[in-house]
């Protein structure tokens, strides 16, 4: 019988493992199949942008979010939601994802540690990404579910601040995990409940706030940011100094 890792990892996935919002993506993909209005989808950007600028330690504002997060797939059908679930990976999530981010948790696999998504985003669309990845699971917002269908309320908390730290000490205590032993990652200050009850806490992306606490707590900071921008910046100039070394590199002239 094989013996459970007592080592475990835990990735935040927006803006950490993806540039954006998994529950964006999941809203447009819905939106552009007919599921809702343009109104309902700007409904909730406005929810998810006032969550992102307010929503710390403001319990209206994370309880506007909250609602609008659950109440957009509320009345369809479980199935559906996870059909789309996986058209959405392929079409918005797997194309924003950080190459880096993916390279250190599937390495954190290949050292047989078992690797975790812990999001505020829905958890059914948390599993779609960490089974796609081939990580061990995810830790997600728990969308209520009767006979079949989205009831368009949540069955417990939204995963977000302090409940990441909860849910993370629960699911160790269950998988027999040392934290002490574990990893954390995540772009943002608001999860510094999460960072914290870890061994061993790295930034990703980090919002002003983390890097600074991350520098001065001599956390490991990990920023594709700048080597996408930086790529993005050169291609075009090596494009161009490859033509133009074509141009001038003289033709061998046919026999």
């Amino acid at each position: 019988m094989a013996l459970t890792s007592k080592r475990a990892a835990f990735f935040d996935v927006d803006n950490t493992l993806i540039r954006g919002s998994v529950i964006y993506f999941l809203g447009r993909g819905m939106y552009q199949r007919g599921y809702f209005t343009k109104k309902d989808i700007s409904r909730f950007v406005l929810a998810n942008l006032r969550f992102r600028l307010t929503g710390k330690e403001n319990t209206e504002e994370i309880q506007r979010f909250q609602d609008a997060a659950t109440d957009f797939i509320g009345g369809h059908n479980v199935k559906d939601i996870e059909a789309i679930a996986q058209e959405i990976y392929d079409e918005y999530v797997s194309p924003a994802m950080w190459q880096g981010t993916i390279d250190i948790a599937q390495a954190l696999v290949a050292e047989g540690v078992d690797v975790y998504l812990v999001t505020a985003a829905p958890e059914d669309m948390a599993i779609v990404i960490a089974n796609r990845l081939g990580l061990t699971g995810a830790l997600g917002s728990k969308a209520e579910i009767s006979e079949g269908t989205y009831t368009g309320r949540m069955n417990g908390p939204l995963l977000h601040g302090k409940e990441k730290a909860i849910a993370v000490t629960e699911l160790a205590q269950q998988k027999g995990f040392d934290l002490k032993e574990c990893f954390a990652f995540s772009d943002s200050n608001n999860d510094l409940p999460l960072l914290q009850c870890v061994g061993h806490p790295s930034a990703i992306n980090p919002d002003a706030l983390l890097s600074l606490r991350a520098m001065a707590e001599g956390w490991p900071i990990h920023d594709f940011r700048k080597a996408r921008f930086i790529g993005k910046a050169i291609s075009p100039l090596v494009v161009r100094l490859a033509a133009l070394g074509t141009w001038l590199t003289p033709r061998k002239r046919r026999g």
